[in-house]
């Protein structure tokens, strides 16, 4: 009866090793280094050998992220850390380096604009393509504006600080960058207004002929709509249908036909919801 009942002990343990089964087996004498002795019936000894050890369940490796949208993107890659680069990533997580960058090349495009000073500044290549994009919407009855574009770290640090002082931090961090982590700051991106001065920086700015024709068009001349409704948990911003940003014309064409809305999915980079 003990023999069963060991027999049976061993059976239902024997896929938890060869340690517990020590610990729950009757005591026996042992006999060798890979037996067991024990009595048989007749008072004669039996040799009983060990069972072998279980084998090891295989762990199963953690699923591979998806390849990056980009990498099947033909041509030139860029940077995502130069601030000079027009695929630079700037984020909650990914400062500006160095947080004081400033753009050499920036300029005033030919557009209209309700900016003043350094507000009505993009670099050169933004703003070729800014004055590209305006050009075709104006030919399509769209008046845009441009309502900011570059802006200075000392220029964030106040914007930024205002929204603090009436919002409180956490609101602010919803609505503006910190200073150093602001793609206004990049040269890369502006903040579009219509030309009747409509819901400018109001979410009903998205019903308004220039947000609507740039979110239809806006990709055939190298831009994006940054911040997109529901993206709060990648981006860390609130929708804002205003903000352009560029980063080529073969970058955001591809992200438009594959209906990414966000750079830190297409790149294959993590999320940013919040500061780190």
């Amino acid at each position: 009866m003990e023999s069963r009942r060991r027999d049976i002990l061993r059976a239902g343990l024997l896929g938890i090793g060869t340690a517990t089964l020590a610990a729950c087996s009757p005591p026996t004498t042992a006999a060798s280094g890979n037996a067991t002795s024990s009595a048989s019936p007749s008072g004669s000894a039996s040799v009983v050998r060990a069972p072998a050890p279980s084998p090891t369940a295989p762990r199963t490796a953690a699923p591979s992220p998806p390849p990056a949208p980009y990498l099947s993107l033909p041509g030139t890659r860029h940077s995502f850390d130069d601030p000079r680069s027009p695929w630079v990533v700037v984020n909650k997580r990914r400062p500006l380096r160095p947080l004081s960058f400033a753009p050499a090349d920036l300029r005033h495009p030919d557009v209209l604009t309700s900016a003043q000073g350094e507000l009505a500044l993009l670099n050169s290549t933004t703003a070729d393509a800014a004055e590209k994009m305006f050009a075709a919407a104006s030919k399509d009855g769209v008046g845009m504006v441009l309502g900011s574009g570059y802006r200075s770290y000392e220029t964030q640090v106040r914007l930024y600080q205002s929204y603090a002082d009436t919002r409180g931090t956490a609101s602010a961090d919803t609505a503006s960058a910190r200073p150093g982590f602001s793609e206004h700051q990049s040269g890369w991106a502006f903040d579009l207004e219509d030309s009747d001065g409509a819901c400018a920086f109001l979410p009903c700015f998205a019903a308004q002929p220039s947000a609507v024709w740039a979110a239809r068009r806006a990709h055939e001349f190298g831009f994006i709509v940054r911040y997109q409704m529901d993206q709060e948990h990648v981006t860390g911003y609130l929708a804002e249908p205003w903000h352009l940003r560029f980063i080529g014309v073969p970058a955001a064409m591809d992200m438009h036909s594959r209906g990414i809305k966000n750079l830190e999915t297409y790149f294959g980079l993590p999320a940013a919801p919040g500061y780190a």
